[in-house]
């Protein structure tokens, strides 16, 4: 089965890519499989500067998922175009860039130093990051903030594909991706982490430095689907799945809502050859349900009567 992609004019070998934050930037990964045969990456969040991130402890285990508050540790977009790009194979595997900003100009003035870049295929837009002007609201949880940060990104990214990375700590999933198309986004990811804490009842302490932290992991995937699904039927643009997806039958699941490609996430620190097994199984998997094609399981949900 043909299993190519177009997403927003990324020419996809498949529609299995990795999520931001889990994958490194993915030369970490490359002793577990072959990054060629992804339909591509996408590195950790980067921002203009260098990030330390949020202390430590910054992860907990929960049931059926974990809780993260790393805080965006990254070594900063110069370091990352001078010494992690040029080791990827740019030239077969598309390498997306997740940005991290605290205002919309900022966000533009780094979709502005990539813009450029001839490895960067597209440009992923964290909007679960604080607004710091607006007094630390994430700007995902305002549908103007939303648009205003699509349209200053994609005024600064040139011919760069931009995808704008939705929360699902919202109330309405659907008017937030109108506000992304509004912006000019070309094409939509989600879901970004769900918003929760854990404690420890015997030191009576929370189990993360920051409190409250990000959920994610196959607990989080039935809200995914829900909202990929709201998505799907809300704007034109395509959308990213991801969220709780461990296999290959997972993934479909968000193909047939309508999600036009995948991203696996929380998987890799189970399994750092998940995504490279997704890849290789899918076909399969689609075949095995009495799929034609790609395009024609993609959004084929059946409704009863």
């Amino acid at each position: 089965m043909d299993m190519s992609v177009d997403f927003a004019g990324l020419k996809l070998k498949n529609p299995v890519l990795t999520a931001s934050g889990t994958f490194g930037f993915g030369l970490e990964f490359k002793r577990f499989g072959e990054l060629e045969s992804l339909g591509g990456i996408i590195v950790k969040g980067l921002s203009l500067n260098p990030r330390e991130g949020n202390p430590m402890p910054r992860i907990a285990e929960t049931p059926c998922g974990m809780l993260n508050a790393i805080g965006i540790q990254n070594p900063g977009v110069e370091v990352f175009l001078k010494s992690k790009l040029p080791k990827l194979p740019v030239e077969v595997l598309p390498v997306l860039v997740n940005l991290y900003a605290t205002d919309a100009a900022e966000f533009g003035e780094l979709a502005g130093v990539l813009s450029g870049e001839e490895g960067v295929a597209a440009l992923e837009v964290n909007v679960s990051c604080p607004n710091v002007k607006e007094g630390g609201i994430a700007f995902g949880q305002d549908p103007s903030q939303i648009t205003k940060v699509a349209e200053s990104v994609k005024k600064n990214a040139g011919n760069k594909p931009v995808i704008i990375k939705l929360s699902p700590n919202v109330t309405d999933i659907a008017t937030c991706a109108r506000a992304a198309e509004d912006g000019g986004a070309d094409g939509l990811s989600l879901i970004n982490t769900l918003s929760g804490m854990a404690v420890d009842i015997e030191r009576r302490t929370p189990r993360l430095a920051n409190v409250i932290g990000g959920l994610s992991g196959p607990a989080v995937k039935p809200v995914a689907l829900r909202c990929v699904y709201q998505a799907v039927n809300a704007v034109k643009i395509p959308v990213m799945g991801l969220g709780g997806i461990t296999t290959a039958e997972d993934a479909a699941e968000f193909l047939l809502v309508g999600a036009k490609a995948v991203q696996i996430g929380t998987a890799n620190f189970i399994s750092p050859d998940t995504a490279f097994k997704v890849a290789q199984e899918l076909p399969k998997v689609l075949e095995r349900v009495g799929a034609k094609s790609l395009d024609e399981f993609t959004g084929s949900l059946i409704f009863p009567k």
